[in-house]
């Protein structure tokens, strides 16, 4: 497994500006070329990556799979995480809104009680409100890192909830009766916390999981 691990890091390192030969991910793994080349055949079967001869390419959820992937192997955590974007993990979590049904926002900015505030991603399916803090934690997982999260975004939430009247327009909110907000933390791998002050901290890999579960949860949620 540390051979897979190895060749999963060099991938994540070495995709982030496109396609990428095979003998490049040998020599940057320290794997040789024959064995290389048979782990990627495993991951193309996992559909974690595409194989066009020796070229290898990957698209954003695939690299968001990979990093997934390379911590389930053992991979150290702010390392994997140093190797993704904010774009691709934002990305992965609004497609995943949108093949539900939300429309979505990325970076929010509004202003309320005399300061600037900004949520990642706004998922808005009648009447819900999703309010997404995406923690790329670079630092890894800390309870205290954790709680502070959760704080943070119930605050943004509740400021959203407040200044939201001066936001219809703009959020096309307009024919909407009545809405409910609720603040997500959203991360990459299961943290220590699968909720905390009934907040829900998803993995972006269970997103699909918790949107599906979301209507008949939502009121046992923290929510505005």
């Amino acid at each position: 497994m540390t051979v897979e691990k190895d060749i999963l890091l060099s991938l994540l390192r070495l995709t982030r500006s496109g396609p990428v030969r095979r003998e490049s991910i040998s020599k940057h793994a320290k794997v040789p070329l024959e064995m290389t080349a048979s782990v990627l055949e495993k991951f193309s079967r996992k559909e974690l990556l595409q194989q066009y001869g020796d070229v290898i390419e990957t698209s954003p959820s695939q690299r968001v799979r990979m990093a997934v992937h390379a911590l389930r192997l053992g991979a150290d955590f702010e390392h994997v995480c140093s190797l993704l974007t904010w774009a691709e993990f934002e990305g992965i979590a609004a497609q995943a809104l949108e093949a539900n049904g939300y429309g979505t926002m990325r970076n929010f900015h509004f202003k309320h009680a005399s300061r600037k505030w900004e949520i990642d991603i706004l998922g808005l399916k009648n009447p819900l409100i999703l309010c997404m803090d995406c923690k790329h934690w670079r630092r890894g997982w800390r309870q205290a890192a954790t709680v502070k999260a959760v704080e943070s975004q119930t605050e943004r939430t509740q400021a959203l909830t407040e200044a939201l009247p001066e936001y219809y327009q703009r959020l096309k909110l307009e024919d909407w009766k009545n809405s409910i907000l609720v603040p997500v933390v959203l991360s990459l791998a299961q943290g220590p916390y699968k909720l905390y002050d009934n907040v829900p901290i998803v993995p972006v890999l269970q997103l699909q999981d918790f949107i599906n579960e979301l209507p008949l949860e939502v009121n046992s949620l923290r929510h505005f």
